[in-house]
């Protein structure tokens, strides 16, 4: 059973913000400090592109078609701002510490990327593409738009409950990370559907953080950090009572390995629970909660890689 914790620093929980304002007033396509594909005045070490992937009708029932008009369903309006108060906590962090003094933070909606998110030939790929072939398709069009920087994250949000070969999600094989290819910046991917359906909102809210931190943390920055270099370990499983509480990074790898323990399907990447930042075990334990606070570790990990990277030098 997943649930959310009480009393955590969420979007809804902490004081009110810029973004909450903007929010309430204009809905969540004017949540983005921009604008949809907005040209940025300057490129910033810390920039987050969302886009909307491809929703079928089913799901809109689901939500009573709220959002329907701006291809923007609650939970990809829940997980963009899920994502824009984990780089809060990251600089609220760095900040304290005399860091990263002038890093600006942009977090913007991307136009709705188009069908088909498959593959050309008549294989399976065409069916059930995956992660690599669904996250081509987006570089691709992307690409096409020259929206682009080498400091910018982005980030897909997909609807394809039933596609195991993408899973929950994932970084683009080649172009994981901002800042790695010359004028390129990162490409990830969130399954929202499959967290939708199989899980719970805390669930959607700290997939989507988790899949774009992958790209603010590169392995010698992790093994700096937490002496791995698998980003999963930088994470936390706290106990609260009879419950587990899971950070986003630690998400969908910190319970026991075995269905429905937790999220309800385990990560396939790497994890160890004895070199997490901190697990407190399972033993006793029959609820999992699912928390946007950030571990100390995983701050640390993204505030040294930005401090790496060409924009700041």
């Amino acid at each position: 059973m997943t649930a959310d914790p009480d009393g955590e620093r969420t979007a809804s929980s902490r004081s009110v913000t810029r973004r909450d304002v903007v929010v309430a007033l204009g809905g969540a396509a004017a949540a983005s400090t921009i604008g949809v594909d907005g040209a940025t005045a300057r490129e910033a070490p810390l920039h987050v592109r969302v886009y909307p992937g491809p929703v079928p009708l089913r799901a809109w029932v689901r939500y009573r078609f709220q959002g329907m008009s701006r291809d923007w369903p609650p939970p990809y309006r829940a997980a963009m701002v899920a994502v824009e108060d984990a780089f809060e906590q990251v600089l609220d962090y760095a900040r304290e510490r005399s860091r990263l003094p002038n890093v600006d933070f942009r977090i913007e909606r991307g136009q709705r990327v188009r069908f088909p998110l498959t593959a050309a030939d008549p294989s399976i790929d065409a069916f059930v593409p995956t992660r690599k072939t669904v996250l081509d398709v987006f570089r691709d069009q992307v690409r096409e738009r020259d929206v682009g920087s080498a400091t910018t994250c982005h980030l897909l949000l997909c609807w394809a409950p039933f596609n195991f070969r993408l899973g929950y999600g994932g970084t683009h094989p080649s172009i994981d990370r901002i800042d790695r290819a010359d004028g390129e910046g990162a490409y990830t991917a969130a399954n929202v559907g499959a967290t939708e359906l199989w899980d719970s909102r805390a669930v959607t809210r700290n997939m989507a953080i988790h899949e774009t931190l992958h790209t603010f943390i590169s392995p010698d920055v992790a093994e700096s950090v937490g002496g791995s270099p698998c980003d999963h370990n930088l994470g936390s499983a706290v106990r609260t009572d009879d419950a587990l509480r899971v950070s986003p990074i630690a998400t969908a790898y910190a319970s026991p390995d075995r269905f429905d323990a937790g999220t309800r399907w385990e990560g396939r990447g790497c994890a160890d629970h004895d070199r997490f930042h901190r697990h407190d075990g399972h033993e006793g334990i029959d609820r999992y909660a699912y928390t946007t606070r950030l571990s100390e570790a995983t701050c640390e990990a993204v505030t040294r890689y930005l401090e790496r990277q060409r924009p700041l030098s």
